[in-house]
């Protein structure tokens, strides 16, 4: 889902920037990118860790959209084909550099996640590395011309098709050819559905041009044919598509908060989840886990459980345009 995110999160910047001049959406964008920043470093791994000494600090996909907003402040003063130019090139491009190796923050920062040591007690770890990132952006924002008056509901639906169903088949085709677009090629496996797995096990750190098409294609066909959707479906997933900054610091503390529970009924201490190092790491949490059936329980149970903080929040928003500071969250 992250692509997606990343996606329309520049779909939503371009939206924003019908309302807005160049220069109110430069300071938006620059603003809100660095916030995300912030909050990566504080709220969002306090989260995962509960540890208020911070021992690792992951940079993950917070970290990576607030980088992109940084970037696509300026990129809306280019000529929107350069930007269109630009978001591919990185995209399509980026695994060019996937056997360049540096042992810098700066280049981890950009292309090859690592961890590096602050001190003796204190990490952090790139895991998103935010070129292929910024590109997702800059044609998400592109994207955003779909959704203007130019474009009738049966234009748009017919280009989202087309688009999804390009990149669909430009996933299976490449991936396929085994050349390009990934650092881990599939290969033949002991049984049909582990060579189909090996297939799709593309890469998301940082994500190939193989794992970008194959996540926003199905995603855009999706979009096809959902727009009409109506009713208390449709209704409830938009409360929480209007949201989701909001839902996902809520979804993490709450996550942690019953892994927490988790731990204390199945043979472990509840403070072997204040965290030193990532779960499937830590030696103290060897074990600890539940099948994908229980996965998706849980999954379930919290959208349901959030869903009506996050209405109301979409309505109090709603209700308070005035209050700027509210788009921040």
């Amino acid at each position: 889902c992250a692509p997606v995110f990343v996606f329309l999160a520049g779909t939503s910047a371009f939206l924003s920037g019908q309302r807005k001049t160049k220069q109110q959406l430069t300071k938006f964008l620059l603003t809100r990118g660095l916030w995300l920043i912030l909050l990566e470093f504080t709220v969002v791994n306090f989260a995962w860790s509960f540890n208020y000494k911070l021992p690792f600090i992951g940079l993950g996909v917070i970290w990576s959209i607030g980088i992109s907003m940084i970037v696509l402040a300026a990129a809306i003063h280019l000529p929107f084909r350069a930007v269109f130019a630009l978001g591919l090139i990185l995209v399509c491009g980026h695994n060019l550099l996937d056997n360049i190796h540096y042992d810098s923050v700066l280049w981890s920062a950009l292309h090859e996640p690592k961890i590096f040591n602050l001190d003796e007690q204190h990490r952090v770890r790139f895991s998103y590395p935010v070129l292929p990132w910024i590109g997702i952006m800059l044609l998400g924002y592109c994207f955003g011309k779909l959704y203007t008056i130019d474009f009738s509901l049966p234009g748009r639906r017919k280009w989202l098709f087309i688009t999804g169903a390009a990149a669909v088949f430009l996933f299976i085709l490449l991936r396929a050819i085994n050349i390009y677009g990934d650092p881990a090629p599939w290969s033949t496996q002991r049984s049909a559905t582990f060579t189909l797995l090996s297939f799709l096990n593309t890469t998301k750190y940082p994500p190939s041009l193989h794992y970008t098409l194959m996540t926003l294609g199905p995603a855009l066909l999706l979009l096809a044919f959902v727009e009409k959707l109506k009713g208390g479906l449709a209704r409830a997933i938009i409360h929480i598509g209007r949201v989701p900054m909001f839902f996902y610091i809520l979804h993490l503390y709450l996550i942690h908060f019953i892994a927490m529970l988790a731990a204390e009924f199945s043979g472990f201490n509840w403070t072997d989840m204040i965290l030193q190092r990532r779960t499937w790491v830590d030696p103290q949490l060897k074990g600890y886990g539940f099948s994908l059936a229980i996965t998706y329980l849980v999954w379930v149970g919290i959208v349901l459980f959030l869903y009506p903080l996050c209405k109301w929040y979409d309505q109090y928003k709603t209700r308070h345009k005035e209050k700027w500071w509210l788009s921040y969250l």
